[in-house]
């Protein structure tokens, strides 16, 4: 008989079942439960409380386009902080950026990154470098004693829970006064499909602090309403143009995907004066 998992994402109207083929590790943290297993169509897929944050297929979809359009619109980052991301997907992605000089892993879950680099070495395989320096806090502690950073990626779980500091306006004041003059901050804002108010919330309170701000989004094949949704936050500079050539080792991303994934303002304006309904 085959066995399955259903993911259990609470805010998502509909489920996906995945096919196992062996439960590399099951436990708990102090935080959240884990698990990673094995699926025939997937790869190694890993699971925070019941849903999946990632696949050994798809997972640079998202960890790209997290990263790549704010370390390309800032000309030269040399200071970078990831919030979250334990599993080291995105500062795999951060590191490909020769010019950075130090990049913060801040991540609450020490378990998270120690299961990561044991069963997931596709996306752990930078956090050993020498750049990186792991802290196992609350990022949005650590980011109030932090200054002159060139850019803030937030690669958290759901705006839900645990992670829903890193959504305040409390939060995203501490980002703007940590970075430097010519910062940028960047995080996921959720499906647009499923959970438009949410983005349209981030934007706006964004929008209160940071002089630029903007979305744009990509399809995530395996995270629930698949047209997921970035935000993002510049002192300086118009982040619609890459001021970067493409860094090598990208799967999705160039210069024409930077300028091609934001939306078009006809429909980001229907979309933040309540006028796209769907």
């Amino acid at each position: 008989m085959a066995v399955s998992f259903m993911e259990n994402e609470p805010f998502s109207p509909i489920k996906y079942v995945y096919e196992v083929e062996e439960i590399l590790y099951k436990g708990k943290s102090k935080f959240q439960e884990l698990m990673v297993f094995i699926s025939p169509d997937f790869g190694r897929v890993f699971v925070l409380d019941n849903i999946v944050q990632l696949t050994e297929r798809d997972e640079f979809f998202y960890h790209e386009m997290l990263t790549h359009i704010a370390m390309h619109t800032h000309p030269n980052p040399e200071k970078v902080v990831v919030i979250g991301g334990g599993d080291g997907g995105t500062m795999r992605e951060v590191l490909r950026h020769k010019c950075v000089k130090k990049a913060y892993l801040v991540e609450i879950d020490k378990k998270v990154v120690e299961i990561s680099k044991k069963y997931l070495p596709f996306v752990s395989s930078g956090l050993d470098d020498f750049r990186v320096e792991i802290h196992y806090v609350d990022g949005a502690e650590f980011i109030k004693k932090q200054q002159d950073v060139d850019v803030v990626i937030v690669d958290s779980t759901d705006a839900i829970g645990m992670a829903r500091s890193l959504y305040s306006e409390e939060f995203f004041k501490n980002i703007f006064h940590c970075l430097s003059y010519n910062g940028l901050y960047v995080t996921h804002s959720e499906s647009l499909g499923f959970h438009r108010e949410m983005a349209i919330e981030v934007q706006n309170s964004l929008k209160k602090i940071f002089p630029i701000v903007d979305l744009y989004s990509f399809p995530i094949p395996t995270y629930p309403g698949n047209w997921w949704s970035f935000a993002i936050g510049s002192k300086k500079y118009e982040p619609r143009k890459p001021n970067r050539e493409t860094v090598d080792g990208t799967k999705i991303y160039d210069t024409q995907v930077h300028s091609w994934c934001f939306l078009p303002m006809s429909l980001y304006n229907r979309i933040m004066n309540g006028m796209a309904k769907w």
